[in-house]
């Protein structure tokens, strides 16, 4: 991953974002700090894709975990006795 300056940004922006065609990814810098990364499109896509994919995985995990399961008392009860 690529870091640039937002001066150098705005000059080269021509140039960035060939590089982010490519499938490069570039942070923008302000003052040493990161403000913003420039992605391809599609590589947001696939991210997301991936990350759903990640998140059911997950869930269905918590499940079969917490198949047969029991708590012992009602939900509201163990809400109350969190309160207490």
């Amino acid at each position: 991953m690529k870091t640039v300056a937002v001066f150098e940004a705005k000059n080269r922006f021509s140039e960035l974002l060939a590089a982010v065609a490519q499938g490069e990814e570039i942070t923008i810098t302000r003052h040493g700090s990161p403000v913003a990364r420039l992605v391809a499109l599609n590589a947001i896509d696939q991210a997301t894709s991936k990350q759903s994919e990640r998140v059911a995985a997950a869930i269905q995990r918590l499940r079969a975990v917490g198949a047969g399961t029991e708590l012992g008392c009602t939900v509201q009860d163990a809400i109350q006795q969190g309160r207490a």
